[in-house]
Formats: structure tokens, sequence, C-alpha cells
């Protein structure tokens, strides 16, 4: 009967030793499967976090370009309507504008066909300055967008 109680007990120790190392190793691989839980968590949520900055940087250049792209449609109607204003007389040149054509004809030898070309000319180059500063400086109103879209970030 002693060697029964013995093995019995024996057999108590061998399974008690064992439970208590699956639960220590079920403990273990508890807390780093916790961890690694965590970690993922923490890296999603940056992921998210710089998604969700990068879509909103993308939509700011994109009404940035939308803007500057309507400029550009309406910047011939601009200058178009300065040569309008200048042949109508509604806009007047500045004197080093409005002579510089000119200047190099003799009021002597140049018909008056020839001046209402020049000032026709005028009228045109006008327009085309207009035009080319209006672009320069939409362009420089996007970059300048864009630059403030940059540091903002």
């Amino acid at each position: 009967m002693n060697r029964v109680y013995a093995a019995a007990a024996a057999l108590l120790v061998g399974l008690s030793f064992w439970a208590g190392w699956e639960w220590r190793d079920r403990s273990a691989d508890l807390a780093q499967s916790r961890q690694a839980t965590k970690q993922a968590q923490a890296e999603t949520k940056a992921v998210e976090t710089a998604r969700s900055a990068e879509h909103q940087q993308a939509d700011t250049l994109a009404t940035i370009g939308e803007t500057h792209e309507q400029a550009r449609a309406a910047a011939p109607a601009v200058a178009d309507a300065v040569v309008a204003d200048l042949r109508a007389g509604n806009l007047r040149l500045r004197d080093g504008w409005a002579s510089c054509e000119t200047q190099r004809l003799s009021d002597a030898s140049a018909a008056a066909r020839e001046r209402d070309a020049a000032a026709q000319r005028r009228a045109e180059f006008a327009g085309a300055v207009v035009r080319v500063g209006r672009d320069a400086d939409d362009q420089l109103a996007a970059c300048q967008a864009v630059i403030r879209a940059y540091v903002a970030q």
C-alpha cells in the first residue's frame, strides 16, 4: 500500500511540476503576445496618422494645382481685355510705352497708316506683356502656396 501511495505521490508531484511548467510557458507566451499586439497597434496608428497627413497634403496640393490651372485659363481673357481697352481708349499706356514704337519714325515721313499699325502693335504688345506678367504672378502664387503647404506640415 505504501508503494501505491508513493507512486501516487510521485505522479502527483510530476503532474504538478508539468502543470507549473506549462502555466509558466503559457504566461510568458501570453505576455509576449500582449506586447506584440501593443506594438502592432502602435504601428497601425502611426501608419494611419501618416496616411491621413499624406492625404490631407495631397488634397491641399490638388486644390493649389486646380486654382493655378483656373488662373492660367483666365490669363488670355485678361490680356485680351487689356488690348480691347487700349483700342477703345479706356486704358492708356505710360509715355514710355506709348512712344516706344513711334519714336523711331519721324512724324514727317510716317504715314497715317503706319502710325495706326504701330498703335495696334503697341496694344497687342501691351496685352502680351500683361499676359506674361499675369502668368508669372500666378505661377509665383502657386509656388508660394505649395511651400506654405509643406511648411505647415
